[in-house]
């Protein structure tokens, strides 16, 4: 099948998954599920703060350009990481897809009061 033709989700999903399999033949790694969702949580986490980095979050500096470029470099290395924790704790491109779906009528609910959590719902004054 075409490359275009293939979900978009899927296909990040093949080549994460063909990725983190080739470093790990390559550099002979092998860990417990649980300790290569912590690895990749960590290095999430990495990405993330380069993110806010490449954002330029130093308000008590002299404000530059954020290179956006740089910033978009910055943001796939989150999603590498993202994926690769998602497969290695077991997810596919359809169960991330339903429980997001799942999530975000949640959302949702919750900011209209509809949701069976507490603690959500505007107060009239702001609605």
């Amino acid at each position: 099948m075409e490359i275009e033709k293939k979900d978009k989700l899927d296909i990040l999903f093949e080549m994460q998954s063909g990725l983190d399999a080739y470093i790990r033949e390559k550099r002979g790694l092998e860990y417990s599920k649980g300790e290569w969702v912590q690895k990749k949580a960590m290095a999430l986490m990495v990405e993330l703060a380069e993110v806010v980095e490449e954002a330029k979050y130093k308000w008590w500096k002299n404000p530059t350009e954020i290179d956006e470029d740089k910033l978009h470099e910055e943001i796939v290395d989150v999603l590498h990481f993202f994926l690769g924790m998602a497969i290695d704790s077991g997810m596919t491109a359809q169960r991330l897809f339903d429980i997001y779906i799942a999530k975000n009528k949640e959302n949702y609910d919750r900011q209209n009061g509809l949701s069976q959590k507490s603690g959500y719902a505007l107060d009239d004054a702001k609605k």
